[in-house]
């Protein structure tokens, strides 16, 4: 039997069909000197924090009334807020949950570990790549008491709205400082007298056997190759979590906020 590649014709038109693919909505440009931030607890945080600062909060055309909560709390707060249906926001994002916001780009402040105080908690990130990752331990850092996150300019997951969302707002909290060179920053915390501890399940002593009372800088891991050789030469300790189960490692997010959550237990 002889197979027929042609294509199959239309009866109305007498030609190949044409095969309609849904096209996506080209994303509007954003302006360099703001953010885009989505989602209903992202915003809701930005609006908690800088209010009427924000550049303007998009609410979906809805009668739902979690959005109509969030218009309200817009204009409680002074922002300027906009109406818009749907598919104008599907513009910007596609899992914006019916409102996006604008903002001015987060502040990144310079890190000084002679200003830290007999408390300090440092939280670093070495070469941290995936946004949800970065995302979740923000907010990890910002709700276990971390003064302020640390990660290098290099080899890093963006500030993106990826990022934003996944930390549910907790950016807007946080005290963020991008540096250069991490293993530039690490030992300047240690000469500044501030314990630089390596997270590495290879580590010789598990993480509650430290004294962690004092000014402590944690340093995590990025995704499958962990530490890199230069950030653990900069450490005064390399520590482990300790594991009773059938797998040997944690997600760097699950297992920043282990050690984040002993170091508070510590301090209580």
């Amino acid at each position: 039997m002889e197979h027929n590649s042609r294509p199959p014709y239309s009866r109305d038109r007498g030609g190949p069909q044409q095969r309609r693919y849904p096209v996506k909505p080209k994303k509007p440009a954003l302006d360099p000197s703001e953010r885009l931030i989505i989602g209903l607890q992202p915003v809701r945080e930005a609006l908690r924090v800088h209010g009427a600062s924000l550049h303007r909060v998009i609410v979906e055309q809805s009668e739902s009334p979690t959005l109509e909560a969030l218009a309200r709390f817009a204009t409680e707060r002074g922002a300027k807020l906009e109406r818009a249906p749907r598919a104008d926001l599907d513009r910007y994002a596609e899992r914006h949950q019916g409102v996006v916001a604008f903002a001015a780009p987060l502040a990144m402040h310079a890190f000084e570990p002679g200003d830290l105080g007999p408390t300090a908690l440092v939280l670093a990130l070495d070469e941290l790549e995936d946004p949800q990752n970065f995302g979740a331990i923000l907010r990890s850092a910002v709700a276990l008491g971390a003064d302020c996150i640390l990660w290098p300019e290099n080899h890093s997951a963006p500030l993106s709205p990826a990022t934003f969302r996944a930390s549910a707002g907790a950016v807007e909290h946080a005290k963020l400082c991008r540096v250069p060179s991490l293993t530039s920053a690490l030992d300047a915390a240690r000469e500044a007298g501030v314990q630089v501890i390596g997270l590495d399940m290879g580590g010789e002593q598990e993480l509650g056997a430290l004294d962690l009372k004092g000014p402590v800088l944690l340093v995590v891991g990025a995704e499958g190759k962990g530490l890199r050789k230069p950030v653990k030469q900069r450490c005064t300790s390399l520590a482990r979590l300790p594991m009773k189960g059938p797998i040997g490692s944690l997600n760097a997010s699950v297992a920043a906020a282990l050690s984040l959550y002993e170091i508070l237990r510590q301090r209580a």
